[in-house]
């Protein structure tokens, strides 16, 4: 060999040829070999230095999922390890590739009691799409390139590569250094379904007096927008979403159903849902929470399931036509079975039928977003927020008291992943981080991140780290002192029998005034709108710690919840 890397060399060099240009992470004992090679070598690679490990996976998670390309965040051994693991999960289980390098204890000591040992093979295995902890360091450069192999082809979900600490110091011969530039971004080598797959659905649907397409998360990560919104305008057919297929199609599209399901879907929304005679899942797995606990498609609709992943095609409903491959790819192949037929005659009615629905939704939402009460009414922040906001702002969530909201109410003006909330495993203290992530994957647009004040202890240190990359996001905190969806399932499910629920007020603009947050405590709902263009049009990390009414004192779009 000549002119030999280490193994953290090598890693930092398989890292840049993968094209990765943001990692999101936290030292360690383990990881100092790492660090060095990071300092010593010349790249392009900005480590962002984090607080907390979940949070490096929800940075990697919003980042990756505004770029389409894999996110990175690494941590030590030990604790860095168990940290890291949230965030892997939620990636792989809401289709993002997102990158968990984790430093480890030395193969030398392997069984000798050493400080921070655990099986990390073990520990990653039932989270991620795939995942290795290398032996040698010769092993580095293929291990990487598998990783990245797996994350962006077929169903997109998370990696993790353990790193021992003694093999960032054995060499590498440079020669082994290279990356297939495809597996840069996702879907990577996207595949088409077979051979009279399009057709047979295209008949399904036609046949069909009431269909409905539900789309998921999938339609946006494979970029198939364009060709729903063809598909959607020629046949004027009804497009529903769940939470993570918000931007399937713009929600002003006059094709655009919005959210159903069991949260942040609407009574009025749901009406279409019970009606169908053919639903079409697109991108979507037909879960829990979109089908209401599998409420409807009711028994005997006839179902078609666009999907790249074969395995969710009657995983819970049988399919009558199941389309596998890329989604982008199968739109297209609808569309030209259409052109061949010269099918463009909007036989559905969709849009019509749509705004009757809207209106009836919007006259439930116009009159409390327009309420003076006190504490002040959620729909009155969604409300101001529509006002204020720039159309292509980027807006998260945790899944706290603003998501059923947001998602039953705000009218998302682009296609796209212009909203992001963690919708697989739900853990609160996503979105402060994740937020971040978002800026540096999209720092031309305006960032917004809601949630409860629950969700703010969780990982309220990360305020230091937005102010240190001196991100401009506006954070929007929903303060009613309680874990409110918790408390809310109480008062539906329980009696209203409370238990250990509460807890006591916090002055959030006070403590991120602490960190360097501009900050503002908004009581009085006229104040809404002019604090929230102030906080939007400042140069820099904002704050508004919003006393708003408690979720079981609401009209939240959660069908479980309401009548």
């Amino acid at each position: 060999m000549t002119n030999e890397l280490n193994g953290a060399e090598a890693m930092v060099r398989m890292l840049e040829a993968q094209g990765v240009r943001h990692i999101f992470g936290l030292c360690g004992d383990t990881t100092l070999p790492f660090y060095d090679a990071m300092l010593k070598l010349d790249h392009k690679i900005n480590h962002v230095l984090t607080r907390d490990e979940r949070s490096a996976t929800y940075m990697a998670d919003g980042y990756s999922r505004v770029t389409g390309r894999v996110g990175v965040a690494e941590g030590p051994s030990g604790g860095g390890a168990t940290y890291i693991l949230p965030g892997l999960i939620e990636a792989t289980e809401s289709s993002y590739a997102v990158l968990g390098i984790t430093t480890d204890i030395s193969v030398g000591s392997y069984g000798k009691y050493p400080l921070t040992e655990v099986d990390q093979e073990a520990l990653m295995r039932p989270l991620t799409k795939w995942n290795t902890v290398i032996k040698q360091a010769a092993h580095i450069p293929r291990m990487v390139r598998a990783a990245f192999r797996a994350m962006t082809t077929g169903r997109a979900g998370s990696a993790h590569l353990g790193l021992p600490y003694d093999i960032q110091y054995d060499p590498v011969d440079p020669a082994d250094i290279w990356a297939d530039p495809k597996h840069q971004s996702y879907p990577a080598y996207p595949q088409a379904p077979e051979p009279g797959a399009a057709e047979a659905a295209v008949d399904a649907i036609l046949s069909a007096k009431n269909p409905l397409i539900v789309c998921g998360g999938g339609v946006v990560i494979a970029g198939a927008m364009a060709e729903l919104d063809r598909l959607a305008r020629r046949l004027d057919i009804p497009v529903a979403t769940s939470i993570s297929g918000q931007g399937s199609l713009a929600e002003t599209h006059p094709n655009c159903l919005g959210v159903v399901g069991s949260n942040g879907g609407t009574d009025q929304t749901w009406e279409m849902m019970e009606a169908a005679d053919l639903v079409v899942f697109m991108g979507a797995r037909a879960g829990s929470t979109t089908t209401a606990r599998w409420e409807a498609p009711k028994p005997g609709t006839r179902v078609v399931h666009f999907d790249n992943d074969p395995m969710v095609i009657g995983a819970n409903y049988q399919t009558e036509v199941g389309v596998v491959g890329d989604l982008r790819l199968a739109l297209e192949q609808v569309n030209a079975v259409l052109d061949a037929r010269d099918q463009d005659d909007g036989q559905f009615g969709g849009a019509a039928a749509i705004a009757d629905i809207k209106r009836r939704k919007f006259e439930v939402f116009n009159r409390f977003a327009g309420s003076s009460e006190t504490p002040i009414r959620p729909e009155r922040v969604i409300a101001a927020l529509m006002k204020v906001l720039p159309s292509d702002a980027t807006i998260l969530s945790d899944p706290g008291t603003s998501c059923p909201y947001f998602s039953a109410y705000y009218q998302l003006p682009l296609p796209g992943r212009y909203f992001i909330t963690n919708r697989a495993h739900g853990a609160l203290g996503y979105a402060m981080s994740a937020a971040l992530g978002a800026w540096f994957g999209r720092p031309s647009s305006k960032v917004v991140a809601m949630m409860g004040d629950g969700s703010f202890g969780f990982t309220v240190g990360e305020l230091e780290t937005v102010c240190r990359s001196r991100a401009p996001i506006t954070y929007i905190v929903f303060s009613n002192s309680n874990f409110g969806w918790i408390k809310a399932s109480q008062f539906a499910d329980k009696g209203a029998r409370y238990y250990n629920v509460d807890f006591n007020r916090v002055d959030h603009a006070a403590i991120a005034t602490a960190y360097g947050v501009k900050s503002w405590r908004v009581e009085n709902p006229d104040d809404l709108e002019r604090v929230l263009k102030e906080a939007i049009a400042h140069d820099g990390p904002t704050l508004i710690d919003v006393i708003t009414q408690a979720l079981e004192e609401s009209n939240a779009p959660v069908r479980r919840w309401m009548g």
